[in-house]
């Protein structure tokens, strides 16, 4: 009747929450300024929030199975996450 959630699963939900509240902030902050070039700058900054609530909850996540992944695994998780940065920055 009761499910015990996990401290992980919490903390990931509550990071993709806050990123989620920020960008409708960020879209408010669109309509009240209602210039372009303000626009653009408050959307860019997005592009930088984005990046870094993906590799929080990610590192989050890897941390809450580590007593069940492999050293290889690890590495993968790694390196996937480092190719998301790299084709996300060019």
């Amino acid at each position: 009747m009761f499910t015990l959630l996990e401290k992980a699963v919490i903390w990931m939900a509550l990071l993709r929450l806050i990123s989620g509240s920020i960008e409708v902030f960020a879209a408010y902050l669109m309509v009240k300024f209602n210039e372009v070039d303000k626009a653009v700058i408050i959307n860019s900054s997005l592009a930088f929030v984005g990046p870094l609530i993906l590799i929080f909850t990610t590192t989050i996540g890897v941390i809450g199975m580590s007593d069940k992944l492999s050293f290889g695994k690890f590495f993968w998780i790694l390196l996937g996450i480092l190719l998301i940065i790299y084709g996300v920055k060019k």
